[in-house]
């Protein structure tokens, strides 16, 4: 498993674990709804660390709980 399907299988596991969708995920956090569907879908496998800590902002969380 490579970094970009980690990133890809955590944030559906924050977005099941909320019962949100990607997309409701995408708005809490103040992302395009198009980064996060590239990150999901795969064709965007170099998430930057910028994105993941706005998700983390957004579902109120640490960023160091994000890689646990």
């Amino acid at each position: 498993m490579n970094i970009g399907e980690a990133v890809k299988l955590r944030i559906l596991e924050l977005c099941k674990n909320k019962n949100i969708t990607v997309n409701k995920l995408a708005i809490i956090c103040g992302i395009m709804q198009s980064t996060l569907n590239n990150i999901i879908s795969g064709r965007n496998s170099s998430t930057t660390v910028s994105t993941i800590k706005k998700v983390c902002d957004g579902l109120e969380m640490q960023i160091k709980d994000f890689f646990l």
